[in-house]
């Protein structure tokens, strides 16, 4: 066993949540030691020179919101390289309205949103935090032990088959929604089983998608479909289909052929033919939120905190946000001396983000329960709401913030450092 190594911030989960937050952590200037301990093996810093787009590769929806932070973090026009503008989204009613459309022209901005595929947002922001002197990476490394403390938390680490001990006044826990340590804390969740599976895989069709993302409701559940190959003259997309579990386990078992003539037929021609097919992946989907997101010395953040249905891509966007609210209250309570683990800053941080975290959690969750829906008063709302998008400004406007993740509180993060609520 080593010596103690001492922190002041050491986050638990090295995916996209964590290396997010470590690099926003990082550039605030603050000075702070951060641990960034992840289970798997980050790659070499020099892979995304050599990097190739791959057909099975899943992707993530950046928002409008998200994009401006990582632009802010100086990392954007990497990730750029590799990225699918939105231009507009298409939300539609399987056999009754057209539907509707939020255009990035109309809200005054290039793109609503961008997709990535995950292994590439993944490999820049590893790289990221890698370089930056002030994070010290435990990789691959698995926590067997954390014990809370009055000064923050005691970790013990399986590190490269080493037993490491670490000192941290405070612990950020984003290790998934199936949190091994928020489980081993005691932290209980409320969850809302949707009775609903969701199909992820990606397509390829005959036509150009022109920078169009794709948001079809049915009586069975919602599908989206999410542009890729980096112009919009590409003829890809990220595919999300929520279905019955019996009926999605009855479409994983077509063979390509069959599951993309049932996909054509849900969908129509707007795309011209399916013609391909990826890998498929199947994952039940629930509503789960920790019923406490802090303790003294502890945060949990991402899908440990909350996670949500992938109905309108909100995930990874809402943890973002959360990350860039927790360093604005970690900032100022480094400027006042006083040590990251504290209760009362904690709290200061769930103050100000619950706003956020409550209109997106509830907004996914009503779609998913308005248009996942065939009983006929439901049915009734939903052509409602159709028409209100179309006829109603301040209606298309309120679903459009929540696209591109600006509704709530917008955080103010700057690269030179935190705007507070005061400042």
């Amino acid at each position: 066993m080593t010596s103690n190594e001492q922190f002041d911030i050491a986050i638990i989960g090295g995916g996209m949540v964590g290396t997010s937050l470590a690099s926003l952590l990082s550039a605030s200037g603050c000075g702070w030691r951060i641990a960034l301990i992840e289970a798997n093996p980050f790659l070499a810093t020099d892979t995304t020179s050599n990097y190739t787009s791959h057909f099975d590769a899943r992707s993530t929806a950046l928002s409008h919101g998200s994009v401006e932070i990582f632009r802010e973090l100086g990392i954007w026009n990497q990730l750029q390289q590799h990225a699918t503008p939105i231009r507009q989204v298409h939300v539609s009613d399987r056999g009754h309205f057209a539907g509707s459309v939020i255009d990035a022209r109309e809200q005054g901005i290039d793109a609503v949103g961008h997709v990535l595929e995950n292994t590439w947002l993944g490999q820049v922001l590893a790289n990221h935090v890698q370089q930056q002197t002030d994070i010290h990476c435990y990789s691959p490394a698995r926590v067997q032990q954390l014990i809370p403390q009055q000064q923050g938390a005691r970790l013990r680490l399986d590190y490269q088959g080493i037993t490491v001990e670490l000192q941290c006044r405070l612990a950020i826990i984003a290790d998934g929604g199936d949190s091994p340590l928020r489980r081993a804390l005691g932290i209980e969740t409320d969850i809302k089983d949707y009775r609903q599976t969701a199909l992820i895989a990606n397509v390829e069709f005959s036509e150009s998608h022109r920078g169009v993302a794709y948001e079809r409701f049915t009586d069975q559940g919602p599908l989206a479909l999410l542009p890729l190959g980096e112009t919009e003259q590409g003829q890809r997309a990220a595919l999300v289909w929520t279905l019955p579990p019996a009926k999605a386990q009855h479409h994983m078992s077509l063979d390509d052929a069959a599951f993309l003539a049932q996909l054509q037929q849900v969908f129509g021609h707007r795309l011209g033919r399916f013609v391909r097919l990826s890998q498929r992946q199947a994952f039940p989907l629930q509503l789960i939120t920790a019923c406490e997101q802090i303790r003294s010395g502890v945060v949990l953040v991402g899908n440990a905190a909350h996670f949500l249905h992938p109905v309108a891509g909100q995930g990874f966007n809402l943890a973002l946000r959360d990350g860039v609210v927790l360093t604005e209250m970690l900032t100022e309570v480094h400027r006042l001396q006083k040590a990251p683990g504290e209760l009362a800053g904690l709290q200061t941080y769930i103050e100000r983000q619950q706003r956020d975290q409550a209109l997106t959690i509830t907004f996914s969750d009503r779609l998913v329960r308005l248009f996942s829906s065939d009983h006929l008063p439901l049915i009734a709302l939903r052509h409602l709401g159709f028409i209100s998008l179309a006829a109603l400004p301040i209606a298309k406007h309120y679903f459009a913030e929540h696209t591109m993740g600006t509704a709530g509180r917008s955080p103010r993060w700057r690269a030179s450092g935190f705007e507070t609520e005061s400042s």
